[in-house]
């Protein structure tokens, strides 16, 4: 048996014995591992030792080339860096070599029209009605993510001021306005709020601060109600929030302050969106795009 081999079938003994992981987590190293033996068997590798970083490289590069998923790559190389510290914590190939990086999906968003089908359906007066005709006005308003919605309490909204202050990641404190129709939908739902003694804004029927979960479901249930052809849940609407106002005003240091994002890089990816919405206006109104688009 090759020495590779074996010291591969150590490791897995190790991680079954010492580690104690599941059969099914010892059989995705072995492979994982299977296919750097199979590599290094191609290019005549005897043992750990001879593999450097370039061939490491070289190896995920083969894989990529192949159409393999960027995750299975990150899998993949994860185990190579743990059969190699396995053997020499001092000496590890694989520490410095990146897989290459899943593409970045794009967030999916309603258009204006979509949005407000959604807000200006007809509903009934009842309590839960209105409560959740606010929920998703507060999200589509202020652009909030779920965990920060769920965490609002009555105190939070300032009416007078038009302002909402909620806790984001990182315990980062933030205020974002509320716009009218927002503010309205609120007024709404505070009138028939039950009186209980939890402060939470959006409290469920049996008066307890709402869960992500019933949120989640409520907004599934107005967008059938509402006929739109997909289910709206509370990040689409912070996406919708994001991509809407950068179309509207190209500013995206603000957008980056009201989503609450540290980074920017991380708002930039609406920019994708907005291209998007250019590229099909500029389709639409350019004399030579729609000639192009007639000889199709």
């Amino acid at each position: 048996m090759p020495l590779l081999q074996q010291q591969v079938d150590a490791f897995i003994a190790w991680l079954r014995d010492v580690r104690a992981c599941s059969p099914h987590t010892l059989a995705a190293y072995r492979r994982d591992l299977d296919s750097l033996l199979a590599w290094c068997e191609q290019h005549q590798y005897q043992h750990a030792g001879q593999l450097h970083e370039a061939d490491l490289r070289t190896w995920l590069g083969q894989l990529h080339r192949r159409g393999l998923a960027s995750s299975s790559l990150q899998r993949k190389l994860s185990a190579a860096r743990s059969f190699f510290a396995y053997l020499d914590p001092a000496r590890n190939p694989a520490a410095s070599v990146q897989a290459p990086r899943k593409p970045r999906r794009l967030p999916k968003a309603l258009d204006a029209d979509q949005v407000g089908q959604l807000l200006d359906h007809p509903g009934d007066d009842s309590p839960t009605a209105l409560r959740d005709i606010a929920m998703a006005e507060l999200f589509y308003s202020s652009g909030l993510r779920l965990a920060e919605l769920v965490a609002v309490d009555i105190d939070d909204i300032d009416r007078h001021s038009g302002l909402v202050t909620v806790t984001g990641k990182g315990r980062k404190t933030r205020s974002v306005p509320v716009g009218g129709a927002a503010l309205k939908a609120l007024e709404a739902w505070l009138a028939v709020r039950p009186e209980v003694a939890d402060k939470a804004l959006f409290t469920s029927q049996r008066g307890r601060r709402i869960s992500v979960r019933n949120v989640q479901e409520r907004l599934r249930r107005m967008s059938r109600e509402a006929g739109l052809h997909q289910n709206v849940h509370p990040h689409m609407l912070r996406h919708s929030f994001a991509s809407h106002l950068l179309e509207s005003s190209g500013d995206l240091r603000a957008v980056q302050e009201l989503l609450g994002h540290s980074n920017i890089s991380t708002t930039q990816i609406y920019t994708h969106l907005d291209f998007q919405h250019l590229a099909r206006v500029y389709d639409a109104a350019h004399p030579r795009a729609r000639r192009r688009n007639k000889g199709s």
